[in-house]
């Protein structure tokens, strides 16, 4: 028995909760995220031909990535499967919700609220978004090639890619394998190296920052549906059979201030990382038209799981904007060729919404920079 005012249920559910440590978010996410990303097949592991072919295509392709920044770098690959993805991103992501999850730890109350209550509540919080990140990415690898499919700030410059992604796109769209991987290889070199930069990684993290306060604030509906089942044994019963229905209906505005600034910061950058790579493909394979168009419909197409990982961070990877930043990137590119995205590297380089619908006026904004 339990002396639990709230019951049984209630009295279960915390001693539950209560044992978990801190890091038990993470844990749980990890945990589900493998379950989901080895999927039916069981995620076999790349063929040895074809790691070994995107190994010797690697250094080829970095030495062109080297030659459109003016850079020297390492460009060392690992051919993964989904399951070896799925744990780079959740990695990398980590500290990018690690102030998510603060917020959700330590959420401020109403006086009125009963300490057991409040304690409750700072434990499921964690949990639910444990069990959210593990789900979105273990089904960000069903399809994603690399970290790129998702321009984040890194903390590394590790370049991980599912080659039975890609493998499986080439011969979807009857594409030359060679083609693909080395399209693959460089979209990664190139977001690999933007990515990692101090400047950029600022600059998203500064609006990753605002989108984590506006996400903590929708927690504070848990509150009060948590208090809505004291004294409700079938409320809390139900609780225990679905955590995570407790969620239901809770969601950030469709649009905000920070979720534009996300959207049209990532949007240009993933313009970009299509458009390098698509230039240095053509320079060693000739014109790509084929896979350009194969590629722009398969990231408008069954894109569940990238889009669902990209909502985690208050970004759309669909949607009018997508349209906007392949003309501001295409539009740049003609006129000043793709040197001129050396500014993303910097901390005032990413363009603002406005920005992305008018290339010149970004142009002159960062070509006048102190920074430049």
């Amino acid at each position: 028995m339990t002396d639990s005012p709230m019951g049984v249920p209630f009295g279960d559910l915390f001693k539950m909760l209560s044992q978990q440590g801190p890091d038990a978010w993470y844990v749980n996410a990890t945990q589900l995220a493998l379950t989901v990303a080895r999927g039916d097949d069981n995620d076999p592991n790349p063929a040895p031909a074809q790691r070994s072919r995107l190994e010797e295509l690697a250094p080829l392709v970095g030495r062109h990535v080297d030659a459109l920044f003016g850079i020297v770098a390492e460009y060392d690959v690992r051919a993964v499967n989904r399951a070896g993805l799925t744990l780079v991103a959740l990695e990398q992501w980590r500290p990018l919700l690690d102030p998510l999850v603060a917020a959700t730890s330590a959420p401020t109350f109403p006086d009125d609220v009963p300490p057991m209550m409040a304690q409750l509540s700072a434990s499921i919080g964690p949990m639910m978004l444990g069990m959210q990140l593990g789900s979105v990415a273990g089904h960000f690898s069903d399809r994603a090639w690399a970290l790129s499919a998702l321009p984040l700030p890194r903390t590394s410059a590790a370049h991980d890619i599912v080659v039975n992604n890609v493998v499986s796109f080439a011969d979807e769209w009857s594409l030359e394998r060679d083609v693909v991987f080395t399209y693959a290889l460089a979209r990664e070199f190139v977001a690999s190296s933007v990515l990692c930069q101090p400047g950029l990684g600022d600059s998203l993290r500064a609006l990753l920052l605002d989108a984590v306060h506006e996400a903590a604030s929708a927690q504070g509906d848990i509150v009060n549906r948590l208090q809505g089942l004291m004294g409700n044994p079938e409320g809390l019963a139900s609780l225990m059979g679905n955590p995570q229905g407790i969620l239901d209906g809770v969601s950030l505005p469709e649009s905000t201030d920070v979720s534009v600034a996300m959207n049209a910061a990532t949007a240009a950058l993933a313009a970009f990382f299509d458009a390098a790579a698509l230039f240095i493909t053509s320079s060693l394979h000739g014109p790509q038209p084929a896979l350009a168009e194969a590629w722009r419909r398969h990231r408008r197409s069954d894109a569940k799981g990238e889009d669902a990982a990209a909502a985690l961070f208050s970004v759309s990877l669909q949607g009018p904007h997508v349209d906007e930043a392949t003309h501001f990137v295409a539009a740049l590119e003609a006129e000043h060729g793709l040197s001129v995205f050396d500014a993303f590297l910097r901390v005032d380089g990413l363009p603002s919404a406005q920005e992305l619908s008018a290339p010149r006026q970004w142009y002159e904004r960062v070509t006048h920079s102190p920074l430049a």
